[in-house]
């Protein structure tokens, strides 16, 4: 049976930014609380997604913990008077929480998600580093395979039978929150679920992370837009830059949820 956290319903533990409540917590508070549920990472992209996608909206409602994971968002945060305490990036938590429980026999990943071998070669970097095989088992997912019952099924017998305690998937936003909300309940074994978008092609060493400096700046999306500009120049230079027009109305109090 999953254990489902039991959370405070005290809101002013939590940021209001859009039609999302964060959680209000520090990289270190969130490693000692977080034991079972479900976990999200907002940043910008996510925020606008949040205002169309309403089965993304559901998956986000169901979710244990929603941490900052922006620079931007931080900021946002303390601009509209909601002060959060930092940044919890997904990338970085993810290995914060490996390295956590390296001595905990309760804790046992399974890595679903990442592209080209990605799933193996984190999980090898990850155990070698932490010198325990905290990742227990990898499965790489075709491309679309959230529409697909049959591979759904598969991949759910295979997270069962590794005798996984905590399912990290990394196929992007929305994919991951809407695939882990609406299967968790298959997986009675599993206590955590974890959105952790590309952590596992970064843990894999595929793709690089922008250097610490660009991301203290708040800029570690520019780098990710020179690393890839066809892919990301429209989600950045066209759909994100709605968010601070949205913000404005929220400070202003004219912001309204679609999906109220």
């Amino acid at each position: 049976m999953v254990c489902l956290s039991s959370r405070s319903s005290d809101t002013s533990q939590r940021s209001q930014i859009l039609n999302v409540e964060i959680d209000n917590l520090s990289n270190l508070e969130l490693l000692y609380e977080l034991k079972s549920g479900f976990l999200v990472t907002p940043n910008v992209d996510h925020l606008i997604q949040l205002q169309h996608n309403r089965s993304l909206f559901q998956a986000y409602k169901s979710a244990n913990y929603k941490v900052c994971d922006s620079s931007v968002l931080l900021k946002t945060a303390e601009f509209l008077g909601y002060p959060l305490k930092e940044k919890i990036a997904g990338s970085d938590f993810f290995s914060l929480f490996c390295k956590f429980h390296r001595n905990s026999d309760r804790v046992k990943i399974f890595l679903l998600g990442g592209v080209d071998g990605a799933a193996e070669i984190a999980r090898a970097n990850l155990n070698r580093r932490l010198d325990r095989d905290i990742i227990i088992d990898t499965y790489e997912p075709p491309f679309g395979f959230e529409c697909d019952e049959v591979e759904c099924e598969l991949i759910l017998e295979h997270i069962r039978t590794s005798g996984a305690t905590v399912l990290a998937v990394g196929v992007g936003c929305p994919k991951q929150e809407i695939w882990i909300a609406k299967y968790r309940s298959a997986l009675p074994s599993v206590q955590l679920f974890m959105a952790i978008g590309a952590t596992i092609n970064f843990e894999a060493g595929m793709v690089r992370r922008a250097p610490q400096w660009m991301q203290n700046i708040s800029c570690e999306w520019l780098y990710r837009l020179l690393s890839e500009p066809r892919r990301l120049w429209r989600r950045y230079l066209v759909e994100d830059v709605r968010f601070f027009w949205l913000i404005a109305k929220q400070f202003l109090r004219l912001y309204e949820s679609p999906f109220n």
